[in-house]
């Protein structure tokens, strides 16, 4: 490589680092989060919850027909609750991922199968591939458009 085509990468070597290091924009600050969620027999309602990282996540959770409970995976979070009565469930939502909630009462033949999903994002690490994807094909891009034709060099 010329030392002309190295000197010519370089704004690109700064935006990678620029995209690898700096805080994202758009990474919304950690609020509290009040989510419903009701049981009932077998299903939670919504079967999938979303909040970010950092959020404080209060679960208030109804039971629709019988006792039943919820237990958060990742969270060590379980309460017990009877139809009519709400109980809440609190945690700070600390890392990021896919999360699974189950009934944690054995509540008739499908209880296996009584689960949801929490979804804690964001994704930062998807975005920053996702830059540095794009920044390294516009240097290949550039350092290309510098090689001398076929034929000629």
């Amino acid at each position: 490589m010329t030392r002309a085509r190295l000197v010519s990468l370089l704004p690109f070597a700064a935006l990678a680092a620029l995209a690898s290091l700096a805080p994202l924009p758009f990474s919304p600050r950690p609020t509290t989060r009040e989510l419903t969620v009701v049981a009932r027999q077998f299903a939670f309602e919504p079967p999938v919850l979303h909040v970010n990282r950092g959020d404080r996540v209060r679960l208030i959770v109804r039971a629709a027909d019988v006792v039943h409970g919820i237990h958060v995976d990742g969270y060590a979070r379980e309460v017990r609750v009877a139809p009519g009565i709400s109980q809440h469930v609190e945690f700070v939502a600390n890392r990021t991922g896919k999360f699974r909630y189950r009934c944690s009462v054995t509540c008739g033949t499908l209880h296996p199968f009584m689960t949801g999903e929490l979804i804690v994002s964001p994704n930062s690490g998807f975005v920053r591939a996702v830059a540095l994807v794009l920044i390294a094909l516009a240097a290949t891009l550039v350092s290309l458009r510098q090689l001398p034709p076929e034929g000629q060099g």
